[in-house]
């Protein structure tokens, strides 16, 4: 709650990443901070959230956090002892939706982490779908996953992939800031 309370009084916008396990969160916070948190592909490797600064062109700054992974029809007991993690959403002016599109399941997965949203009354925050691990698939399918899903693809372990979502996240911030 302390960290919460800094951020707050810094005025840093937060940025949430969400999704399903194993989409690739903490490997996208890694690449976009230059970070070592764990990205492990088992079932919550992301126990706590871990938050870093990112800095944007045009001197804009934000912090950025990593959650706790969603999984389908996650039993209430377990939404209850995640609930400190993933109070860090109510925070968040965005999400990060991550996206493994490589999963043959991916749609469900999609449906699960929206129904976890509206469960926790989070629906209604700026979500931005990234569609993760698109060097798995072949090119016009993400083209054509890209439309249908209004997401931006990428790989998460491939900088040179991220140039979209950045600028993406940079023209939504700056009008969100222009609104403040």
């Amino acid at each position: 709650k302390q960290q919460k309370s800094k951020r707050h009084k810094k005025g840093l916008p937060v940025i949430s990443i969400i999704g399903y396990t194993n989409a690739g969160k903490s490997t996208l916070l890694n690449t976009l901070t230059n970070s070592s948190v764990l990205a492990a592909d088992h079932l919550f490797a992301t126990l706590d959230p871990s938050s870093r600064r990112l800095k944007f062109p045009r001197d804009m700054e934000v912090i950025i956090t990593d959650t706790v992974g969603f999984i389908k029809n996650l039993p209430r007991d377990l939404l209850v002892a995640f609930r400190a993690t993933l109070e860090e959403l109510e925070n968040a002016g965005l999400l990060l939706h991550v996206i493994d599109i490589s999963n043959p399941r991916f749609e469900n997965q999609i449906e699960s982490v929206e129904k976890i949203l509206t469960q926790l009354r989070l629906q209604d925050i700026t979500t931005v779908r990234v569609l993760n691990k698109m060097d798995r698939i072949d090119p016009e399918t993400v083209k054509n996953l890209e439309q249908r899903f209004m997401g931006t693809a990428i790989s998460a372990n491939r900088p040179a992939t991220l140039g979209p979502l950045m600028k993406n996240l940079t023209n939504l911030l700056t009008y969100r800031l222009k609104k403040i």
